[in-house]
């Protein structure tokens, strides 16, 4: 495949049976997408856009922004709320993954989606502890405003997802070669804010493909891939 393919819709060869018969009927099971949002048909293809975001808990400090579009992943830098809006309003992602708790546990200081990622050997830091309360108030007011703009939003943890996928964790030159031979043409800034928000992009489009797993319960679920190397990944097929 070349750059700017997807998944395949029912009328190209070849197309994955998981996704098929329900290309423009019903959403794949993990994922339901918006039809009202435009898609790209490109040689017989369907390309879902997916924005990735590292937010930040305050809008003077940086949030990493990543666009993933077939191969093609564009990052940037954003600051405020209406600045992240009108990124998503602009380039109509299908789907925002986002690096934050999006709620709140009920009681004691962990969801029950926190315990089961930590249970796994993931390292994840409790929603109500003051740097990461602001984090997560921030991030369900931004989820409140998404869904009225009928776009699918998950948790994800970057971190986690490269573990899992056996990627570099945290050298920004060595993550993005990683997704380079993944096949992504990488464009924008490089720093650690943008790679992990490109982290999240890229634990969106395993989650459409079903290689991924939600930990947690109605109370807030978090979505990882399942462990395997990123070597055997086979994202174009």
């Amino acid at each position: 495949m070349h750059a700017g393919e997807g998944i395949r819709t029912p009328e190209g060869p070849e197309a994955p049976r998981d996704l098929e018969s329900r290309a423009f009927a019903t959403p794949p099971p993990r994922l339901k997408i918006c039809y009202a949002r435009p898609i790209k048909i490109v040689n017989h293809f369907f390309v879902v856009r997916i924005a990735g975001l590292d937010l930040a808990a305050l809008p003077k400090n940086p949030t990493g922004w990543a666009l993933m579009e077939g191969r093609k992943i564009e990052t940037r830098l954003l600051y405020g709320d209406e600045e992240i809006m009108g990124m998503v309003r602009d380039k109509k992602p299908q789907l925002v993954a986002i690096d934050a708790p999006l709620s709140l546990p009920k009681s004691g200081i962990y969801r029950k989606a926190d315990e089961e990622m930590i249970k796994r050997g993931y390292r994840v830091f409790p929603p109500v502890i003051p740097s990461m309360k602001k984090l997560t108030l921030r991030a369900m007011e931004l989820v409140a405003s998404l869904r009225e703009e009928e776009v699918d939003v998950i948790e994800i943890h970057p971190l986690s997802t490269r573990k899992a996928l056996g990627m570099p964790l945290r050298d920004p030159g060595e993550i993005s070669k990683t997704f380079e031979a993944l096949g992504f043409e990488l464009s924008g800034g490089r720093t650690i804010h943008e790679l992990d928000a490109a982290t999240a992009a890229l634990t969106g489009l395993l989650h459409i493909k079903g290689l991924t797993e939600e930990l947690g319960d109605e109370g807030g679920k978090i979505v990882v891939p399942r462990r395997i190397s990123w070597e055997k990944l086979e994202l174009w097929k």
